[in-house]
This record gives structure tokens, C-alpha cells and sequence, in this order.
């Protein structure tokens, strides 16, 4: 069993989930790793939940099939009621998709987009991505001054999915103000978050009833096939299906660019690396750059709700049935005992199996395009404007609330001004 820590080492643990911690949480879950590595606490919403920190313990638990996406496992108290999840998500019946439910529903439903997101589609579509990130770029480049989340980090994933998704062009402003309102409260009050998937829910059940008599070559289009071949997929399975693809799919790209970014920019050395490689036509250093900024400070903080079905033990501390665990991908991509000194930047870093996109069956299954559009916004940010600097002092910088995702609210940037076209 892992020892308690003394009443003493307690009275020294760090405070949790204030704007300080969100600024730097890495020093307090250093002392969680070190004190309380299975730590039972009180989230801002007034749920307890498991925090696990350590990296061996994390890996572990995001595979075991104990612990259940399905929220109806949580044996949550009355103040605790819908506090788990998206806002607004049960309301407009979008609970069904891959982040709520287990085998044998989650295998059947991942089974049907995962051919939209395999390496080879995912390369087949590097043309459009790259055109939509010099386009964005465009948009900025003569000015000499930008915000990088709002004018580049933001749109680029949210126009590159409803791409995919098969949103036509003239609606994708909607979706990208929804996605915004989601950005914006996602540390607020639920109800903004709530109206926008209210919104989003009712335009996708619109867009689902048009693409069945006019179906186009989309993996909303893809879906609707293989409900109508038998594989049992209901409407509300597909409208939660393209909706946890937009939701999942556009906020963890925006923090891989902004957090990249701002790290590159924090760490020069690290920066002039990558571009003088770029420089020479090689790719190496952006493929293992893209891993490791992916661990040193990802997109994704905690990894998304499970629950225990059953009484079980996890770095042997016991975890009783219906009780909440999120697993720290933050700290457990920090651990010593795993990453050589974990705490430096290092772009050519090779053993590297973080847990950035998770691991077991609930591994992210949209990571290549991910992965693409990071390497292919960072690659083209750098040699197009390779004077870029930070316009705000790093101290002035604030990031976004909230609990499951990291991610800066903005990111000024200054350059020499370029003339494009």
C-alpha cells in the first residue's frame, strides 16, 4: 500500500486549480508525484475525484477495464449531478460517443471513423491543411503583429475538421463561433458552453437529414452509409459522433500550436534548432520536435472522466466503486522516473512514449491529424516568419480555466513584416 504522507508534508502542499497553478502547474504536480502520487481531492465543481500523477500508474489505469467512461458508473452525490462532463451534452442528446461509453458500443462506433483518420487519409489531406495554414498566414503576415491562437491556432483546426466533417464552407463561421464560446467558458459558467452545443446539436441534426439525400464524400456522409448498411448506427450516434470529432478534434490542435509555439519561443536555443533543420530540407527534428512538445507541455491536462466499476487498487492506493479518476497526462509526462530530466525541452528527444494522446483503446483517434496540422503549422510559422518573438512579457500571459485541457487564452507575437501573394 502507498504510504500516507505525515500530517506535516500535507500542510506543504501546493494549492490546486487557482490562476497561479494554471500558470505553472508542473511544480505542484512534481510534489503530488514525490508525496501523494493517487491523491483524492475536491475539484472546483465540488466533485472528488482521483488525481493520478505517476507516469507507471497512469498508463495503467488508462487501460484498465475497471475503470468506465460510461458516467452512469459514477456514484456521484446530488451537488455532484452532471458535473462530469461536457455542458450541456446530455441535454441535447449527444452523450453516445467515443469519450462516454466502453466495448462492445466503443469499439463498434470507433470502428466506423477510424478509416477517415489512418495515416495515408490523413496524408491524403496535407495539401488542404497546408493551404488552409499559409492562407491564415496571409491574413497577418504585412502586419507585423498578430495574436497566434486567435488568428492562426484557432481557425486552422476548427476549418481543417469541418473539412472532414463535410460542413460546407458558408456555415463553418458558425462552427468556429461555437467553438469559440466553448474556448471561452470552458473555466466559466457551464451555460455558455451549454447554448453553443445546443446550437451545434440542432445544425447537426439538420446537416445529417440533408447529407442523407445528398450525401457527399465526408465522414459525415460516411456514417449515414453505414447506418443504412446495417451497422446500427441511430441518429443521435452520429450527430454525438460529428459533434465529440469537432469538440475533441479542434481544441487539443489549438493548444499543440499555442503551447508549442510559446515554448519554442521561450526556449530560443530550442527554436534555432528546429529552424536551421528546416532550413536544410529535413523533417527528423520536427517529427521528434512535435513528440516532445507534446510531453513538456501538452494539450491535454487530464485526461477525460473514468469511473471505477469495481473496488481496485492503482499505484496501491484503493479506489472504491463509482468513484471518479483522472489521470494527470501533465505530471505523468514530467515523471523522473521515466523521461530523463523531464523538465528540459529537447527537441530530438527519442524515447519518448508520452502520454499526450493517451493509450489503450481510448487512445486519441484523431492524433495523426493532430500531429499533421502541429508540425505543419510550426513548420511553415518558422520559416515564413523566422524573426518571430513575443510581443508580452511571458509573466503577463494567461491561460485558460478549466479542467481536462491547457491552453493560452492569447498569444502576441511580434515579426518583420512580409508582403504576401
Amino acid at each position: 500500500m502507498t504510504e500516507s504522507p505525515a500530517p506535516d508534508a500535507f500542510a506543504a502542499m501546493p494549492e490546486l486549480f487557482t490562476w497561479e497553478f494554471a500558470s505553472d502547474p508542473y511544480p505542484a504536480y512534481a510534489w503530488l508525484r514525490e508525496h501523494a502520487p493517487v491523491h483524492r481531492t475536491t475539484l472546483p465543481s465540488g466533485v472528488e475525484a482521483w488525481l493520478v500523477t505517476r507516469y507507471a500508474d497512469a498508463r495503467q489505469a488508462l487501460a484498465d477495464p475497471r475503470l468506465s467512461k460510461n458516467p452512469d458508473h459514477h456514484a456521484e452525490p446530488t451537488h455532484a449531478k452532471g458535473k462530469t462532463g461536457i455542458p450541456g451534452e446530455r441535454k441535447a442528446e449527444l452523450m453516445t460517443h467515443l469519450l462516454n461509453i466502453d466495448p462492445p458500443d466503443h469499439t463498434r462506433l470507433r470502428r466506423l471513423v477510424s478509416k477517415a483518420f489512418t495515416p495515408r487519409t490523413v496524408a491524403e489531406f496535407a495539401p488542404r491543411v497546408q493551404e488552409l495554414t499559409d492562407d491564415l498566414i496571409d491574413r497577418f503576415a504585412a502586419k507585423g503583429e498578430a495574436d497566434l491562437i486567435h488568428d492562426f491556432a484557432f481557425p486552422l483546426p476548427i476549418y481543417a475538421i469541418c473539412d472532414l466533417l463535410g460542413v460546407p464552407r458558408e456555415d463553418q463561421d458558425d462552427f468556429r463561433d461555437w467553438a469559440g464560446m466553448m474556448i471561452r467558458h470552458g473555466g466559466g459558467p457551464r451555460g455558455g458552453v451549454a447554448r453553443s452545443v445546443k446550437k451545434m446539436r440542432g445544425y447537426l441534426a439538420e446537416l445529417i437529414h440533408r447529407k442523407r439525400s445528398d450525401p457527399g464524400d465526408d465522414l459525415i456522409s460516411g456514417l449515414i452509409r453505414a447506418s443504412d448498411h446495417g451497422e446500427h448506427l441511430t441518429e443521435n450516434e452520429a450527430a454525438a459522433m460529428a459533434f465529440i470529432l469537432l469538440f475533441a478534434g479542434f481544441e487539443t490542435t489549438v493548444n499543440l500550436i499555442g503551447n508549442g509555439t510559446y515554448a519554442l519561443l521561450h526556449h530560443p536555443e530550442q527554436r534555432e534548432r528546429l529552424q536551421h533543420s528546416l532550413a536544410a530540407g529535413e523533417r527528423g527534428l520536427l517529427e521528434t520536435g512535435v513528440e516532445e512538445l507534446l510531453r513538456f507541455d501538452g494539450p491535454v491536462e487530464l485526461a477525460t472522466w473514468r469511473f471505477a466499476t469495481e473496488p481496485l487498487s492503482i499505484g496501491g492506493q484503493g479506489i472504491a466503486a463509482g468513484d471518479p479518476v483522472l489521470v494527470v497526462l501533465a505530471a505523468a509526462d514530467r515523471d523522473p522516473a521515466r523521461f530523463e530530466e523531464p523538465d528540459t525541452l529537447d527537441l530530438s528527444r527519442r524515447d519518448n512514449q508520452h502520454l499526450g494522446y493517451g493509450h489503450g483503446i481510448h487512445y486519441c483517434l484523431g492524433a495523426p491529424l493532430a500531429r499533421l496540422e502541429g508540425q505543419t503549422a510550426l513548420a511553415t510559422l518558422l520559416t515564413r516568419l523566422p524573426d518571430l518573438r513575443l510581443a508580452q512579457d511571458p509573466a503577463d500571459l494567461r491561460w485558460r480555466g478549466g479542467l481536462i485541457m491547457r491552453g493560452l487564452r492569447t498569444l502576441p507575437v511580434e515579426f518583420t513584416p512580409r508582403q504576401t501573394g
